[in-house]
């Protein structure tokens, strides 16, 4: 089943009520957006070193009134000398929604800033466009609109000789479309796709990066799949999303960060799927997988690893189901999948059961009715790994049970009972009866249900 988009799935299917369903799946939603917004992902950017010019960054907490950004607003309007001091000012005080409500509202207002913004004075020009970085910060979709006219401007000064500057433009310009269809067909008519895949290709990891945020915006508007992808594939960008899913790059891991949750929104929009399996997604997919476990079990990981395992096992996953054949360029690293599998499963089951479900899912699609995949885990006597998530919740037990049927794991269980180990024992024993004697029809249902290779909006969230 392709994760991510697709028609909901039909009743006589469902083993649970609706409700339920879709108010976990909501739960589960809020922890995936905590957890991105913690390392700036889902959220909008606000990257407070590109300062520019040395200056330390004071950070504003306490209220401001309009008095003060009307004085501020009047000194950077009529040229007086301290227009650079007023601007620095300026852009503290924007921090505060209150103060980016009130300057909007001031007449001519952005067409000042924007005029600042085109100085030929370089010192001018930065602070105005920190200004505009601190609008386009804003939870207000209104602001975005207001900024609109900016936009020709941010996408010139991408071309630009400053990278810095060029990194700050490419994360105005995320900001703005995050939120705003207007501002996102404004930008797809002035050619933001083009101008993306010219700074994709940037020498410059740090305009790579924002680059690939900005480009992640974009595609996540809920009308990507009819208009921003197709633009995409069309301007030939995925090979270099493809090519940045490498933990040597000299760009680094965040890099890849960003490149791996574009590739998901395309992927997870199921248009033209055999374009990305053609360029060579799932080998570089699988070889980015096996490389981060073999990292995590040598523990020389960075925090925020599982940012970038969640979107590429996503992508996996659906590329997977998405084309029959598809399946056969893993299994040539079934082994090494496995294991890297396995580790994930552990290493986050406590921290981010989110990547724990997502493995889970990959490794139902990898092993539901593929033989290769089935004795590879009992191979690499990787059945104990799974059987400790059986008694664990929040959908965990759910995508274990799955597994488990794909491999026959009713047989497997009885097999384990008879271990040497007798902590094995006891655990494959109370499994048995704790889940299996009762449920098993339920539960080999369940695989053959999930394994169907249908489009499927919800997770299917069920505690036994």
């Amino acid at each position: 089943m392709i994760r991510g988009t697709g028609p909901g799935i039909r009743s006589r299917n469902r083993v649970c009520g609706v409700e339920e369903i879709k108010a976990r799946r909501r739960q589960q939603e809020r922890a995936l957006r905590k957890a991105r917004k913690e390392k700036q992902l889902v959220s909008k950017r606000l990257p407070r070193g590109l300062q520019g010019d040395g200056e330390e960054m004071e950070i504003r907490e306490t209220s401001v009134t309009q008095e003060e950004v009307l004085q501020l607003y009047q000194r950077i309007q009529h040229g007086s000398d301290d227009r650079l001091a007023a601007l620095r000012s300026l852009h503290q005080v924007l921090q505060l929604k209150e103060a980016q409500q009130m300057f909007v509202r001031f007449e001519n207002s952005i067409r000042v800033l924007i005029g600042l913004f085109t100085s030929n004075l370089a010192s001018v020009q930065l602070k105005a466009a920190q200004c505009l970085l601190e609008l386009s910060h804003s939870d207000d979709p209104s602001i975005s609109l207001v900024c609109l006219p900016a936009t020709p401007y941010l996408l010139t000064y991408l071309s630009g000789q400053s990278a810095k500057f060029t990194e700050l433009c490419l994360y105005i310009l995320g900001n703005l479309a995050a939120e705003n269809e207007a501002v996102r067909n404004q930008l797809l008519l002035q050619g933001v796709i083009q101008a993306l895949a010219i700074c994709l290709q940037s020498p410059h990891g740090a305009v790579v990066e924002a680059a690939a945020y900005s480009l992640s915006q974009m595609l996540q508007a809920k009308e990507a799949g009819e208009k921003i992808i197709p633009a995409v594939l069309e301007a030939n960008l995925t090979p270099h999303l493809i090519r940045l899913l490498d933990l040597d790059s000299e760009f680094g891991m965040q890099t890849a960060v960003e490149c791996a949750w574009c590739l998901h929104y395309i992927v997870s929009s199921g248009v033209n799927c055999e374009c990305m399996i053609s360029q060579n997604l799932i080998r570089q997919a699988v070889i980015l997988l096996i490389a981060l476990g073999k990292a995590i079990e040598s523990g020389i990981t960075t925090d925020g690893v599982e940012l970038l395992i969640y979107p590429v096992a996503r992508c996996l996953g659906n590329l997977i189901v998405s084309n029959g054949p598809a399946r056969s360029k893993v299994q040539p690293h079934a082994s090494d999948v496995l294991r890297a599998l396995s580790t994930f499963t552990s290493r986050f089951l406590q921290s981010r059961p989110f990547v724990t479900r997502e493995c889970l899912w990959l490794l139902n699609n990898l092993t539901a009715g593929d033989e290769q995949f089935c004795s590879a885990i009992f191979h690499l006597n990787l059945v104990p790994v799974f059987l400790q998530l059986i008694p664990f919740s929040g959908g965990i037990n759910t995508l274990a049970c799955v597994s488990f049927a794909n491999q026959s794991g009713i047989s497997a269980l009885e097999a384990i009972q008879y271990n040497s180990n007798e902590e094995i024992r006891v655990r494959a024993n109370y499994l048995m009866d704790r889940y299996f004697t009762h449920k098993a029809p339920r539960c080999l249902e369940m695989g053959k249900f999930l394994n169907l290779s249908i489009s499927f909006p919800f997770w299917l969230i069920l505690d036994f």
